[in-house]
């Protein structure tokens, strides 16, 4: 059993769709946020964060599947996003409490806070869910293209195949540490050195019990071609591998990862991003971009920038705001002087402080008469 701190606790529910494993923080008579963490994580990720939450908000954190302990069911990359937003989808409309109760009332819109990969899921949802949604949070939130093999701001493929994006790009050496149980810090691919290095931005500090639990998070990760990273193909082109059809990693992939779509959703909930100027994983010159790394001479047998540039991640999000504010919604941008991809961990009271205000603001500004207090949506 996790230890999670004061006032979080860890439900398991049934729903059509699987069986998740969720932490639950504050009231329910609260306005609701859904936290959904990010690749190779799970919900305990969130759980510090929660706690501080809780006075404000009534969170829900769900270990997203194959991540954490909810059910290891296989993931369908040929549907992008999509696997994920529709078991969120039914948890927040079928899942009930211990007590018997609704998990989320029926009708109620609720606030999605998605890190990392979790806000490509977030994302997914508001464009198949106009309406649901009151709030969207972007946290470090992955390109609308995915992660990998794409050249500009529209996402367009440095390659037919997409290679260079999917299951064959994940570290086979972080792969075999999680599957072997590392708990140690010895080796750089360690999941304790995963988070403290690149996670967060040198020098990264949190209570070494906090990561003791991060690190467990981590270890419960399903591992194979139907979870993490997922299936590859051979490729002609560089760098030698281009996505398959199963697992998490070509569900990230530019060639069925799309959530472009969003910036014209007529339904258009209030956006905060959330973002460090360190981040490592998520940005324009990304430390895990295979663009950048063959850049860096990295990953031999680069093509060039010309025909394989550094994805331009930040840049392709920030077109697509611009688009949605253009269309009439609206975003507000925070960046995190010296914070890497982690805000939540590493800057706890700043990001909660920002996510607060944000909920407040856009409440008022939607004229609700009590916009810290119990709420509708």
């Amino acid at each position: 059993m996790a230890m999670l701190p004061d006032g979080v606790r860890a439900l398991e529910v049934e729903t059509s769709q699987s069986t998740v494993h969720l932490l639950t923080a504050g009231d329910p008579v609260n306005p609701t946020l859904v936290l959904v963490h990010g690749n190779v994580a799970s919900a305990r990720f969130f759980a510090e964060t929660m706690a501080t939450l809780a006075a404000d908000w009534y969170c829900l954190a769900p270990d997203l599947r194959g991540f954490g302990r909810s059910q290891r069911l296989p993931v369908d990359a040929r549907r992008g996003m999509r696997d994920f937003s529709d078991d969120l989808h039914a948890l927040l409309t079928e899942a009930r409490s211990e007590s018997g109760a609704e998990l989320v009332p029926a009708g109620r819109r609720v606030w999605m806070l998605g890190w990392s990969l979790g806000a490509g899921a977030v994302l997914q949802y508001a464009i198949d869910r106009p309406g649901a949604l009151a709030g969207v949070i972007l946290e470090a939130p992955l390109s609308p293209y995915g992660f990998g093999g794409t050249r500009d701001l529209d996402g367009t493929p440095c390659w037919p195949d997409f290679a260079g994006s999917g299951g064959g790009t994940a570290n086979p050496a972080m792969i075999e540490r999680i599957v072997a149980g590392d708990r140690g810090d010895e080796v750089g691919t360690s999941p304790r050195r995963v988070i403290t290095g690149l996670y967060g931005n040198p020098p990264f500090e949190l209570a070494p019990e906090v990561i003791d639990e991060l690190v467990e998070g981590i270890l419960e990760l399903a591992i194979g071609d139907d979870n993490y990273p997922g299936d590859s193909l051979a490729s002609p082109n560089w760098p030698g591998m281009a996505p398959g059809e199963r697992g998490v990693n070509n569900a990230l992939s530019p060639k069925y990862c799309d959530l472009s779509g969003f910036a014209a959703i007529t339904d258009r909930p209030p956006v905060c991003w959330l973002r460090g100027d360190a981040d490592q994983i998520v940005s324009d010159a990304a430390a895990v971009d295979l663009g950048a790394l063959g850049q860096l001479g990295v990953v031999p047998g680069w093509p060039g920038v010309r025909v394989y540039p550094p994805q331009p991640m930040v840049g392709q999000t920030r077109a697509m705001l611009e688009r949605y504010q253009a269309a009439g919604g609206s975003y507000r941008e925070h960046l995190l002087p010296g914070c890497g991809h982690s805000p939540h961990l590493e800057r706890p009271a700043e990001f909660c402080r920002l996510i607060t205000e944000f909920r407040v603001e856009a409440q008022r500004s939607a004229g609700k008469a009590d916009p810290i207090g119990p709420a509708s949506e």
